[in-house]
Order: C-alpha cells, then sequence, then structure tokens
C-alpha cells in the first residue's frame, strides 16, 4: 500500500498537526503497554467514527442542497418582483430589499458550506478506502503509529499547560457501552457516569456559564464523537447563545445533562436515545477543542465532576 494512502488516514485520526516535523518525534514516542495493546481497538473505533461523519456529512448533504433549492426558487421570486413592491410604498420596498439581500447572504453561505461539506466527504471516503487497503498484518503497525502521533501531541499539550494556573486531570474513557438504562434511575449512577468521549481527554472543573454550580470542560479531539451517558429524550438540540451548538437530554426525574459547544448535531427534539447512542461532535471551546458539559437538577447545575467520581 503507498504511503501517501497512510499519511491521509493517520492524518485524519489524529485530527491535529505538531509544531515539530514528524520525523523528528515520531520515532522517539514511546506508548505505555496498556495504550499500545489498546492501539488496534482504537483504529477500529476511529474508523467506525469516521464512517459515522461520513454518514452525518452525505444527511447534511441533502438537507442543506434542498433548503439550498427553496431559498434559490425564493430569491428568484423576489428578484423577478423587481420595482413592483414601490407601488406599495417606501416602506415595503424596504422590506422587499432587505429580505432579498438577507437571502442572497443565506445562498452564499449554503454555497460555501456545501463546498467545506464536499470536501470533507472526499477526504473521508479517501482514508476509509486507505485503511481498508491496509493488510490485517499491518494494521497493527498502523494503529501504532496512530497512537504514536496522538502521544506526542499529548506531550507537546502537556508542555503547554504546564505554565497554565488551571488545574487538570488527564482520564483514558472507554467508549459508552450502548445498553438499557442501568437501575437505580439517573440518581443512582452519581460517582460512576461514564464520560461522553473515550479516549483520552484532560477535564477540568469550571463554573456553569448559568451562573451557578461547576462544569466539566473536556478537551479532546476536534470532530470526535459525543455519546449520550444515559439514555434519555433530546429535549434540546440547537444554537444557543455562549453554548454554541448544544444538546440537552433529558433523563427522567428531573435530570439533565448539557453537552455544549458541539461541531455538530446528530439529533433531533425528541429523539428516544439509549445510552452510548451518538449525539454530536466535539467543537471548539476558547480556540481549542472541547466538550462543555453539565449535569442538571431542572435548572440548577449540579457539581458535575462529582458525578464522574472526580
Amino acid at each position: 500500500m503507498k504511503r501517501q494512502g497512510w499519511a491521509l488516514a493517520l492524518g485524519l485520526l489524529a485530527s491535529s498537526a505538531l509544531g515539530a516535523p514528524a520525523n523528528e518525534w515520531l520515532g522517539r514516542s514511546t506508548l505505555p503497554p496498556e495504550q499500545a495493546e489498546a492501539a488496534p481497538a482504537e483504529l477500529n473505533d476511529d474508523t467506525e467514527q469516521l464512517r459515522d461523519e461520513l454518514a452525518a456529512l452525505k444527511k447534511e448533504s441533502l438537507e442543506r442542497r434542498a433548503l439550498t433549492i427553496a431559498r434559490g426558487r425564493a430569491y428568484v421570486r423576489l428578484a423577478r418582483a423587481g420595482l413592483l413592491p414601490l407601488s406599495e410604498g417606501l416602506d415595503a420596498f424596504a422590506a422587499h430589499t432587505s429580505r432579498l439581500e438577507r437571502l442572497r447572504r443565506a445562498l452564499g453561505r449554503d454555497l460555501t458550506r456545501e463546498k467545506q461539506v464536499t470536501q470533507r466527504e472526499i477526504e473521508l471516503a479517501r482514508a476509509l478506502q486507505s485503511i481498508e487497503q491496509i493488510p490485517p498484518n499491518e494494521r497493527n503497525a498502523a494503529a501504532r503509529a496512530r497512537a504514536a502521533i496522538l502521544a506526542a501531541e499529548e506531550r507537546d499539550q502537556a508542555f503547554q499547560r504546564a505554565f497554565q494556573s488551571a488545574p487538570a486531570t488527564a482520564v483514558y474513557a472507554a467508549r459508552v457501552s450502548q445498553s438499557d438504562a442501568p437501575r437505580g434511575g439517573f440518581a443512582g449512577q452519581k460517582g460512576r457516569l461514564p464520560f461522553p468521549m473515550a479516549g483520552r481527554s484532560e477535564l477540568q472543573s469550571i463554573r456553569s456559564p448559568s451562573g451557578s454550580g461547576k462544569a466539566l470542560l473536556m478537551t479532546g479531539t476536534w470532530g470526535a464523537a459525543v455519546r449520550a451517558v444515559y439514555p434519555g429524550r433530546v429535549a434540546f438540540a440547537d444554537d444557543y447563545p455562549n453554548l454554541g451548538n448544544t444538546v440537552i437530554l433529558d433523563h427522567g426525574g428531573r435530570f439533565y445533562t448539557v453537552s455544549a459547544h458541539l461541531q455538530r448535531i446528530s439529533v433531533q427534539v425528541g429523539e428516544e436515545l439509549s445510552s452510548g447512542q451518538r449525539i454530536g461532535t466535539v467543537g471548539t471551546y476558547e480556540q481549542k477543542p472541547a466538550l462543555l458539559f453539565e449535569v442538571r437538577d431542572s435548572q440548577n447545575t449540579l457539581n458535575t465532576p462529582e458525578w464522574f467520581g472526580i
């Protein structure tokens, strides 16, 4: 298999770049035994993640194309009206031109996003093809190389964080298992709630944006899957001021979980989700890939780290 295919696949799986050239740090990257053993399984998980993202992009592409066509038709109808709204007065004409301009800008955004989606679909398709072409006896080597890239990146990030005052805890979380609700209800999960992101991340307790309680900031890989930590119904799935793309799950008993600053939302309001079901992907918080997560009792944010045993 060509090395270019490996580079593309590993680059997409790592989803980030390091300051030092690869030939300088990859050779001296060493992995703990437990991470080396887990590397092949991680490669399989990441392959599934790429497939999930590709499926989500295809769905978004179809929806956006339909929206673009509808907006285009509306724009053509308004443009054909020309100066006719003047007969209804200047206010009507001003409203007409304003709406026409809003549609024009929306069409521009739609076309730009469609190009981005198409480019990303091509990248993902090539990466998946490259991974599938890796011979079975070489998959472990590819997985270890991918893990070495991430390990080198983590060291670089840890070096930078050493000069920061904010305390953080590093964890390596397993993927949330897809199962029925554990006994005891959501309240019984305090101290043993599974993390919404698999793999290595750094946790930081911060004040909730709502002004009370503590939220959990989880740094991770941009575009990584975010999953439901407990069965529940999607109560909110949209952009929200200061929180970006946000998903709120209602777990019953007045308990809710909030996943904010998502890159993409994969669910819709009213859906019933099981544990481990994908709700979106990691986006950006203060210029770094991170997820803001909260556990709430009605409107009150609880001490979220305690629910994970921190």
